[in-house]
């Protein structure tokens, strides 16, 4: 694997490096000491799958506020995705910066979300899936979320919007007091 620093402090584009023959493909997607050698999370406790209807689909943006903060390990397995993070870390040099890229089952990125990031995506095709690793358990009374829409992002989503969940097109624009 070969990490890609981003231009946002502690966050990663993974890319893998397949090996392939007469049978086809084979690339690891995870390997502790690697992500170890880098500083990043090598504990994952949840693994989650999301798939989506139609193109122009937009999930998030969402984490989960301290005690319960967690790391995400995003990865598109059919289709493609543009996933967005944004750090909400008041003490960050890249406090309220977001960063988006194109995930897809072609080229095998994955987007590495630190802590104290709200991540979400837009798919890109109908039937999109995201396959993703997080480091702490699902815990909704820790659940944060805001606006994909939040002029204080300033997220430039590819394409409109055709679907969105209510609590997500619901979210509070960002404030001061409920970064973390």
């Amino acid at each position: 694997m070969k990490f890609v620093g981003l231009p946002l402090a502690d966050a990663y584009l993974v890319q893998l490096e397949p090996r392939s023959d007469q049978r086809g493909l084979f690339a690891r997607t995870f390997c502790a000491r690697e992500f170890a050698s880098m500083g990043l999370e090598t504990q994952y406790v949840q693994t989650n799958i999301s798939t989506n209807v139609e193109s122009g689909t937009i999930r998030g943006l969402h984490l989960q506020d301290r005690p319960c903060s967690e790391v995400k390990l995003v990865r598109c397995t059919r289709g493609a995705l543009f996933d967005v993070i944004v750090d909400l870390r008041e003490k960050s040099p890249t406090f309220r910066q977001w960063y988006g890229a194109e995930l897809s089952e072609d080229n095998a990125l994955m987007m590495y979300v630190p802590k104290g990031f709200a991540h979400g995506y837009q798919a890109l095709s109908d039937g999109a899936s995201a396959h993703y690793m997080v480091s702490a358990w699902y815990e909704p009374h820790s659940e944060v979320g805001y606006r994909y829409d939040d002029p204080a992002f300033g997220i430039r989503w590819p394409m409109p919007v055709t679907r969105i969940s209510e609590k997500d097109a619901t979210w509070p624009l960002l404030m001061p007091s409920n970064c973390l």
